[in-house]
């Protein structure tokens, strides 16, 4: 994680949009659509569109409501463009690394926007950079759109984007601004979602269909792992290529865990009834007999309903309650310089409330432990406001080992759950018990297998060849050095 600073929770890189519509500036619903998608990403948002002559960009530091003022918004000429929002984990935390990021080229401009994580970066900036490349940032985003408009000037835009995808190894979902054209590129594994929405007067491409809602569209479907969508200019339907296929997917089961918003609808399933479903299986697998159940705000809170849920349906005399209050004005407890600050961030941004808890036995629902730093507070937070017993109850599988997918997951040195039993971590939280879901309940949630979810950062094992781990498929990194070729390209109309 750049500039030392960690998160005591997961953290989501980054979010992507892309529009075309009929005859109306797409700057502003790429505005809404940042808005909904705020969640994924708060170090810098932007906006690149296209007029039909040439590109407009605006892109900042900062929440999408900093970044943009009202004028800024009248420059970004143009009914087709893209956005993004973006928390750094592969490149630095500055403008340089903002995104979209925008090169031009002999054959036009480019645009690119990007939520995941290359894992063969260096070696292909190495290779760019050997062929006369000049990069300004250490991102993999300004890699992929290199190595793209290199392609682009040798091939048509769908055999280029394919011999890119050839060449790049990792989790990635893309919006693409090929001058007018507006294009969405999601991995082989389709590890990081994106989705098709359908508008009155267009089409849009974004990580999640809350940003679809927002602009009262209508969500088409997801896009499918190694497919390319292209948006028509006019906004009147888009065309579908698969371009690579996989056996298996590799899904990231943290998105419906955690990261993406509840009313939002990935690969299928609404994230809140998943969050909800595995609430239940936690009762089922480690139900604990208590007096009130709390979700840790605000991602345990569909956990929690469910737990309580399917404990009273099961005879449990227990009841739901909103017993910790968060304080949404502070800053996350990552950016706490030290141990001390960032454990005095914990009891500013969550206060129990003594007349829920006093007296009586607690189960605590919260989605994950990465580091313990909060799990702990809360602990020590309840018992000072007279809980009798605290249960804490995990609604995902210990997280043992890091995310090399675009998500701040620590190092295995600060994950509390790397190389420990439960047991121990228990005693460390000062818990009267824990209890994690298992891996097999979060594939049944999600309707899945363990073989086509991404679940490295809970095993070991991950679905891409990365340098000293191991694999849980058979992977073969792709030789930057051979030639792609085309064949195979499938298209429709959609």
């Amino acid at each position: 994680m750049p500039d030392g600073r960690r998160s005591d929770e997961p953290t989501e890189k980054c979010g992507v949009v892309g529009v075309s519509l009929d005859g109306r500036d797409a700057s502003r619903p790429l505005y809404y659509a940042l808005y909904a998608l705020q969640h994924r990403g708060q170090e810098s948002a932007g906006i690149v569109t296209h007029d039909g002559f040439q590109q407009h960009s605006h892109v900042e530091m900062g929440l999408v409501g900093d970044a943009f003022e009202a004028g800024d918004l009248e420059t970004l000429k143009g009914s087709t463009g893209i956005g993004h929002v973006r928390y750094p984990t592969a490149g630095s935390v500055n403008a340089c690394c903002a995104q979209p990021f925008s090169v031009s080229f002999k054959s036009g401009s480019l645009g690119l926007s990007h939520n995941g994580n290359l894992v063969n970066t260096d070696e292909l900036r190495e290779e760019l950079a050997a062929s006369g490349h000049a990069f300004t940032s250490d991102g993999d985003t300004e890699v992929i759109a290199h190595d793209l408009a290199r392609n682009l000037l040798e091939a048509d835009l769908i055999r280029a984007v394919k011999r890119t995808m050839n060449r790049i190894h990792g989790s990635y979902s893309l919006t693409i601004a090929h001058d007018d054209t507006v294009l969405g590129v999601r991995d082989p594994q389709g590890n990081r979602p994106l989705c098709i929405g359908e508008l009155d007067d267009g089409y849009i491409l974004a990580s999640e269909s809350a940003a679809i809602d927002v602009l009262d569209g209508e969500l088409v479907r997801d896009v499918r792992p190694g497919e390319l969508v292209v948006l028509e200019d006019d906004g009147a339907g888009f065309d579908s290529y698969q371009l690579v296929e996989r056996e298996n997917t590799a899904h990231c089961f943290f998105e419906h865990v955690y990261f993406a918003r509840p009313d939002s609808r990935i690969d299928g399933s609404l994230v809140y009834d998943v969050r909800r479903e595995l609430g239940r299986k936690l009762w089922a697998e480690s139900g604990v007999e208590s007096d009130v159940v709390l979700p840790v705000p605000d991602s345990g809170r569909a956990f929690a309903s469910g737990y309580a849920e399917a404990a009273q349906e099961n005879g449990a005399d227990v009841s739901f309650a909103e017993g910790l209050m968060k304080n949404r004005y502070v800053g996350r407890t990552f950016i706490m310089p030290t141990q001390d600050a960032r454990e005095r961030a914990v009891r500013l941004k969550l206060n129990p409330i003594r007349d829920v808890v006093e007296g009586k036995t607690v189960t605590v629902i919260d989605d994950s432990i990465v580091r313990g730093t909060t799990s702990t507070q809360l602990v020590e937070l309840l018992r000072d406001v007279g809980a009798e017993k605290v249960h804490m109850r995990i609604g995902a599988p210990p997280i043992v080992s890091p995310c090399y997918m675009g998500i701040d997951m620590a190092t295995r040195e600060e994950l509390m759950a790397a190389g420990r039993e439960t047991d121990a971590i228990c005693e460390e939280i000062d818990a009267d018990s824990l209890a994690y879901l298992s891996i097999d309940a979060v594939a049944e949630a999600l309707d899945s297998t363990r073989a086509d979810l991404c679940l490295g950062c809970v095993t070991g094992e991950y679905p891409y060849d990365i340098e000293g781990e191991s694999t849980d498929r058979d992977v073969i990194r792709p030789d930057i050095g051979e030639a792609s070729g085309d064949p195979g390209i499938a298209g429709s109309d959609d």
